[in-house]
């Protein structure tokens, strides 16, 4: 069984600091709105929960009805961050991940709100290296051209 690198959830405290909709609530707070908006943030992120392995990359999601799905670090195609300046100040952001995995057939996984961001993509990175070299994988990109 692989063992476990890094287990994280989106951030509520995060998101209320690093983003203008974050501080808008914050406001809202004065007046007892907030603390609503606060609440559903956090069971929203409380939903999901990313575990990093050495192989693989699992999301483990809902409270309810559970379901648990997972894409293999050798399909990983590309790994991006973004993040405002807001964002950058709070030291949280979007990590994007593409993949030939059937997970993201629909589109990339965006995950928001990602404390230590920078850091978690780059051990992210080093571990799709890892496995595409353990598999013994080469990522070929073919280019459809009309002719």
């Amino acid at each position: 069984m692989p063992q476990t690198i890094d287990r994280f959830r989106s951030s509520t405290w995060g998101w209320l600091r690093g983003t203008l909709a974050g501080w808008a609530t914050l406001l809202l707070c004065l007046v007892g709105v907030g603390l609503i908006i606060i609440a559903i943030k956090w069971i929203a992120n409380l939903a999901t929960t990313y575990e990093v392995t050495d192989d693989r990359l699992i999301l483990h999601r809902g409270i309810i009805r559970k379901s648990i799905d997972e894409i293999e670090l050798y399909r990983v195609k590309d790994v991006r961050i973004d993040f405002s300046l807001v964002n950058q100040w709070a030291d949280i952001g979007t990590i994007t991940i593409t993949s030939s995995d059937e997970t993201t057939r629909s589109g990339p996984l965006e995950i928001r709100d990602v404390e230590r961001a920078r850091d978690r993509r780059e051990q992210l990175r080093a571990l799709v290296n890892a496995a595409r070299k353990a598999r013994g994988v080469r990522e070929i990109d073919m280019i459809h051209e009309d002719i």
